[in-house]
């Protein structure tokens, strides 16, 4: 199965930069040039709702990166994008149980090779054109060609062979084995309209934030700095009708502040997700609703395996034995974290504890070093400044201090420390959030957005030409092509077995994503375990 590389150049789409910089993934900018939208100034950050008016939200996350659907693994985009575009089918943001969106029916016969898709009677555009079967066809076309690297790519080439065009309002899509999993993977492949994207600079413009859909909110403007505001699109005929006349949505990163706008009874906003830990009573106390979504939300630890000693798996397993968890969930995580006893976290439907399960043992670390040749190890750990992670930084310190490994603390920037990864400079150690569930839950898309021979992260660690590593991946593609569920479950689990023993990026801590709303002014809200909202089923009180 393919896998997420990096991007490469693609006629109006960016150049070979960085993909990270252009998916907006682990909250990475991608600047913004003029003539796109009105950017003078935001639109006004303080209006509230009431009725039909405008919901006023605050999205922890940044608003500086791509918000092309094909591209994009940005917090803020992917959940604005929700409410802008429709796939074929979408997904229940919390079961992810795939429903009809521009499609008018799940395919009856999943495990079928071959899907046919009637698209919605009236679907329109936000500039008013119809939605066609040509639409569907150009957005497959894009993600499967060879030639046009993107993110959405390692999603559908492993198993999806080509998308036909029957007529005007039907396709077919062909697969190249059955794939019931397939269904809810047609989330992330956003119809986009052709007569817009296929023009020349399109691309460009999708990643500096232009958006057209035919979902139940248009893009009214777009300031990455400040804010992105929807108005709900009125020619709009879908399963999910807009509940909200405009939705104001602020990007705030800093913590302070983004409490601040959903604090007391002056409060500008009605929702925000990435609540701070800290924050909780304070907020609940004020009378705000603030419930957690427990899912692959995680703080990892990958090794450069090129530096020298942690090529040798005693050192890498050493160092995850060392860490008191119990002791980072109780000081920086306030209870609302789990320690890592898979790589994926125990509520998923794939969950069984690894072969190898890092409990607190700073003596079987100590003699693993020992064993390995190692003494008088330094470690510099380069960490992205997330907050929550720079919180559990210093536990990691106080354990590895502790079994004699001295170690440096260099949180940066998120932007920094991927700049030097993309630029292969040399590095120890790096602590970073992850959160795969932004594409799902199925334990097959999430092993391969992590693990795989050309993929970033396995490019970033050094680690894809291992022998280990290419059993790893072998693995990994048998599984993908088996079809019984069951005895998928099985491999899958059996292969994170192997990347458990190698720890070469592996969770440390799975932890909560917290969101708090009023709830005497909404109704329908459900915290989700990924970063961002979705308020397709919310509405006022």
């Amino acid at each position: 199965m393919s896998d997420p590389i990096p991007v490469t150049r693609d006629g109006d789409g960016p150049g070979r930069r960085s993909f990270l910089k252009y998916s907006g993934a682990l909250g990475a900018a991608a600047g913004l040039g003029g003539g796109l939208v009105a950017c003078g100034g935001p639109e006004s950050t303080n209006e509230t709702g009431g009725g039909s008016g405008t919901l006023t939200a605050v999205i922890g996350y940044g608003n500086d990166g791509s918000w092309d659907p094909t591209q994009t693994a940005s917090a803020f985009a992917m959940a604005g994008n929700e409410h802008i575009y429709e796939a074929l089918l979408g997904t229940d943001p919390i079961s992810r149980e795939p429903y009809p969106q521009l499609a008018t029916a799940v395919p009856s016969d999943l495990k079928a090779t071959t899907w046919k898709f009637e698209l919605r009677a009236g679907a329109k555009w936000h500039d008013g054109k119809p939605v066609t079967a040509d639409d569907v066809v150009f957005v497959f076309d894009r993600i499967l060609d060879p030639g046009t690297q993107t993110l959405a790519k390692g999603f559908f080439a492993g198993w999806l062979k080509e998308v036909r065009k029957v007529d005007a309002r039907n396709v077919e899509l062909v697969l190249k084995f059955p794939f019931p999993d397939g269904a809810a993977r047609l989330t992330l492949a956003k119809i986009m309209p052709k007569h817009v994207y296929s023009a020349a600079g399109a691309w460009e413009d999708a990643t500096k934030g232009k958006a057209i859909g035919s979902g139940p909110y248009r893009q009214a403007s777009h300031h990455p700095k400040s804010n992105t505001t929807f108005e709900a699109y009125d020619d709009y005929n879908g399963p999910r009708r807009a509940a909200f006349k405009k939705m104001n949505w602020l990007t705030i990163v800093e913590a302070a502040p983004r409490v601040a706008k959903i604090s007391g009874g002056s409060a500008d906003a009605q929702i925000s997700d990435n609540i701070p830990y800290a924050n909780i009573e304070q907020l609940k106390g004020g009378g705000m609703t603030v419930e957690g979504g427990a899912g692959m939300n995680n703080l990892f630890l990958m090794f450069n395996t090129d530096h020298k000693p942690f090529d040798d798996v005693r050192v890498r397993q050493a160092l995850h034995y060392a860490i008191d968890r119990a002791k980072m969930i109780d000081v920086a995580l306030k209870g609302h974290g789990k320690a890592a006893t898979s790589f994926l976290n125990e509520g998923n439907p794939s969950y069984r504890p690894a072969k190898t399960v890092y409990g607190y043992d700073p003596k079987k670390a100590k003699a693993l070093l020992k064993e390995a040749g190692v003494s008088g190890l330094k470690i510099n750990l380069m960490a992205v400044n997330v907050s929550w992670i720079t919180d559990c930084l210093p536990t990691i310190k106080a354990s590895w201090d502790a079994i004699g490994v001295s170690t440096t603390l260099d949180p940066q920037e998120t932007t920094a420390v991927f700049t030097k990864l993309d630029q292969k400079k040399d590095y120890q150690v790096v602590a970073a959030a992850s959160n795969p569930n932004q594409f799902g839950i199925e334990a097959d898309l999430i092993m391969h957005y992590n693990y795989g021979p050309q993929n970033i992260w396995m490019g970033y660690a050094r680690w894809a030409r291992n022998a280990r590593a290419k059993e790893l991946f072998r693995l990994m593609d048998k599984a993908t092509r088996e079809s019984d569920a069951t005895r998928k479950k099985t491999m899958v689990q059996d292969y994170i077995d192997l990347v458990a023993e190698e720890a070469v990026l592996y969770p440390v801590v799975h932890n909560e994503l917290m969101t708090a709303w009023n709830p005497k002014r909404l109704s329908g809200i459900r915290p989700q375990p990924y970063p961002g909202i979705n308020l397709l089923q919310a509405q006022w009180v």
